[in-house]
């Protein structure tokens, strides 16, 4: 069984492409498996983070099992999934972001050649501005030459997964930097060449400056300030395209 893991707040707009994206992802690794893969099933799971729109209903309708829980925190909402989860291999995929079936199929190999993890480069989706495009490509560049894994797309086997307990809910953000450390300690952490496409919204809908100062707060406040919902706006405002933020 291969488990996908979805965390989703107020995620109306975003999560019908996403599901849709996992479901013909996952058909197409299993049908294309040359190694018995076809054999496996999946199954999707939604976790819903309180959310005040009908991110639940949508999850529902796209047959996915959905787990609803109340803590306005990532960390939280992927082990919830996880808790949920019935197979071997779990994938933690966010409610804006777009994968194809090469992700899956290079993930449960480089899984079977030994990686306790991976992740895979990231791409924003839609019109983003200049800055936003030098931006990303000088933090992926560093951060991904570091073998970290972007949260937007994790991958791991449930052995792993359990062994490191997680993702550590001390942390309201920054919870994957510590999670893809914790599994290098257990064998190679690997990232994907074919990039994921996630939401370029927060390119879209912040300036540079104030971007860059929250990451630079949280880098002078160090753990301290990853372990509060305080001054992390840009993660747990609420601002969604299209919408007013909740």
């Amino acid at each position: 069984m291969i488990s996908f893991i979805v965390p989703a707040y107020n995620e109306e707009l975003e999560l019908p492409s996403t599901l849709s994206a996992i479901k013909v992802a996952a058909g197409l690794a299993t049908a294309n498996s040359s190694s018995g893969e076809q054999d496996r099933q999946y199954e999707i799971i939604v976790v819903d983070d309180a959310s005040t729109d009908t991110t639940g209903e949508i999850a529902k309708r796209h047959g996915a099992n959905l787990v609803s829980i109340d803590r306005r925190q990532i960390a939280a909402a992927r082990n919830a999934g996880a808790a949920a989860a019935r197979g071997d291999i779990l994938f933690f995929v966010d409610a804006d972001t777009r994968i194809s079936a090469v992700h899956v199929t290079s993930a449960i190999t480089a899984l079977k050649k030994g990686a306790s993890a991976g992740s895979a480069r990231v791409l924003a989706d839609g019109v983003i501005p200049l800055w936003g495009r030098i931006f990303m490509r000088v933090f992926c560049a560093l951060y991904f030459a570091n073998k970290l894994g972007a949260g937007a797309f994790l991958f791991t086997t449930r052995q792993n997964f359990d062994s490191v307990g997680g993702f550590d809910e001390k942390f309201f953000v920054g919870e994957e930097v510590y999670f893809s450390m914790a599994m290098k300690k257990i064998g190679p952490f690997k990232i994907l060449r074919e990039p994921i496409v996630t939401s370029g919204r927060k390119l879209r809908m912040y300036s540079l400056a104030s971007i860059v100062s929250q990451f630079f707060g949280i880098a002078l406040r160090g753990k301290r300030g990853a372990c509060s919902r305080e001054r992390l706006g840009l993660w747990y405002d609420g601002k969604r395209e299209g919408r007013a933020p909740s």
